[in-house]
């Protein structure tokens, strides 16, 4: 009898570990070699950042939960760094590629990253944090599917296509640094691109896209660029928004959508119209006069060429604040998990604490610079995260030096010195942008997505709570601001680690306009957040030092 229960223990627990191994998540490698090239956007050769060859680079395409593995190879002549854009990196910012957290990859030298879209679907892009890389290229689409079992709440589409949209400079991205350094702006783009590409406009473009006639696609558009909002419309079609940032929205059709820097939109197009060429149209916002570009699209088996009259775009910044408000979640329908969007109920929970970010821009000895509340970020050659995790903050910077609510005497002077604020683990806080420039700011957070239940104008008051999407705002992790408004954000930071607020301006983020937060595991725990892997780069203060023995432990 002994032996038939031991035989049976031992069958349940090889039963058991099997079904863990079946469980794993499966595995992705990548080999990227970053390399500088040449390429002519805009007509004009100039240098650019390849990727395996390819501007932009290649499209990421994963599912929910896969390990991604990409081991990248810097053959340029300076560090580099990829942030993969909206990836929340649970419990594992050492993936998370901005300087605050990793060391670049030096000139010459490979960096393996392993991250996993954890419980996410949706639409991303990935881009260079390191100097002005991002101006010259090294960007591309990030896709994160749904997994088969997970029911999606539209029809299946018959193909996927990514368009990435930005704005382009001709003149080199040290070039724009040297402007940045010496305190000037980067001033009006040159031109606007979509797919790397600017289109002539007069028919003999080659097709970025092909459609079967009746059929269905799923339609993701990113605004890669460097500072501009950007507005995308395809002639005589309409694109029904299903997903913004990850998160599905109730399903609407848009004539033309605003998309601002950092944000994407997954939209799904039908081919119901005559078979022939349409051009697919760009064009920018808010700038005193308009660029624009298009990009052919091509019916298989049309006939005929697209008409030379392009849709018109809107103008104003109201147009675009009403369309903000349109958005909404879908509150039934799941996301990555099976359960409904809606069983999150984010307006019950009470608010803990609300900082309140007012962006500034100044001069400091005379140049340039951009800060949140009187403080413009700078890196220091220490990685922040490193700096905390080997237990020498005090040597590299200091935490809390701006206030959650400032005053206006605070904003009126710029300094600048790391920006690192704490906050507490799990709290449930609130988060209000203020814009007292006349520009349209956009606003992303690493590490986490929100709900952004208020874009209004004027000035925040605790009143204006009053005027909260607290049942079905959208949870996503970029939000634009408009000129003197503000924008209010919710969300519960339950995701140790470092993780960057920054402007999504590259302008205005490579001169201070950013800061990170420290999300600390109460109990050291690994539950709440892993150890510093063993291949990650060392530099600055603690290049050379041993790691910390395992400073989390436990469940």
């Amino acid at each position: 009898m002994r032996g038939a229960k031991l035989l049976a223990a031992f069958l349940y627990l090889a039963a058991a570990a099997t079904v863990v191994v079946r469980a794993e998540d499966p595995y992705f490698h990548h080999v990227w070699n970053i390399t500088y090239g040449t390429a002519s956007p805009l007509g004009v050769p100039q240098q650019v950042i390849l990727i395996n060859g390819q501007f932009p680079g290649p499209n990421l395409n994963s599912t929910s939960n896969n390990n991604i593995i990409i081991n990248v190879f810097n053959n340029l002549d300076e560090p580099f760094l990829l942030t993969w854009n909206g990836i929340q990196h649970r419990k594992n910012c050492w993936q998370d590629g901005t300087p605050g957290t990793m060391c670049p990859i030096p000139p010459g030298t490979n960096f393996t990253y392993h991250f996993q879209p954890k419980d996410q679907i949706g639409s991303y892009f990935y881009y260079p944090t390191t100097a002005m890389h991002r101006a010259a290229g090294g960007y591309g689409g990030l896709r994160v599917n749904s997994r088969l079992l997970i029911p999606i709440p539209y029809n299946v589409p018959e193909d996927d296509y990514t368009i990435l949209i930005n704005d382009w400079y001709t003149k080199s991205h040290t070039q724009l640094k040297k402007f940045l350094d010496g305190g000037r702006t980067l001033g009006r783009p040159d031109g606007v691109l979509i797919n790397g590409k600017a289109g002539k406009g007069d028919g003999s473009d080659a097709p970025l896209f092909t459609l079967k006639p009746g059929k269905s696609y799923r339609v993701r558009i990113c605004n890669v660029g460097l500072r501009t909002s950007l507005n995308f419309r395809i002639q005589n079609h309409k694109m029904k928004l299903v997903e913004m940032e990850g998160s599905h929205v109730l399903q609407q059709d848009f004539d033309s959508l605003d998309i601002h820097v950092g944000q994407c939109f997954g939209t799904i197009v039908t081919a119901n119209q005559e078979p022939k060429d349409y051009y697919m149209v760009a064009s920018s916002r808010f700038l005193k006069s308009v660029i624009t570009t298009t990009g052919l699209l091509r019916y298989e088996g049309g006939k005929g060429p697209a008409s030379s009259h392009l849709p018109a775009g809107p103008v104003g910044w109201a147009w675009s604040l009403n369309q903000f408000r349109s958005f909404r979640w879908n509150l039934t329908s799941n996301a990555a998990r099976p359960n409904p969007q809606g069983s999150y109920h984010y307006g019950k929970i009470n608010i803990t604490r609300t900082i309140k970010l007012v962006n500034t821009q100044g001069k400091v000895d005379g140049k340039l610079r951009y800060a949140f509340n009187g403080i413009s970020h700078t890196d220091p050659e220490t990685p922040l995260k490193l700096a905390e995790y080997f237990g020498i903050s005090d040597k590299v910077f200091k935490y809390n030096i701006i206030t959650d609510n400032p005053t206006e005497e605070q904003t009126k002077s710029i300094k600048i010195e790391p920006n690192v604020i704490n906050i507490t683990h799990r709290n449930f806080i609130e988060v209000v942008f203020e814009n007292h420039e006349k520009s349209v700011q956009s606003w992303h957070l690493n590490g986490y997505s929100f709900f952004a239940v208020a874009v209004e104008p004027g000035t925040w008051t605790p009143e204006k709570r009053k005027n909260y999407n607290l049942l079905d705002a959208v949870s996503r992790h970029t939000v634009q601001v408009y000129p003197k408004c503000w924008a209010a954000i919710l969300l519960t930071f339950d995701n140790c680690g470092m993780w960057n607020i920054r402007s999504e301006n590259t302008e205005r983020r490579y001169l201070g306009q950013q800061l990170y937060v420290s999300v600390l595991s109460p109990e050291k725990s690994l539950r709440d957040e892993y150890n510093m892997p063993e291949t990650s780069l060392q530099c600055g203060l603690v290049k050379n030092t041993p790691k910390p023995a395992n400073p989390y432990a436990g469940a």
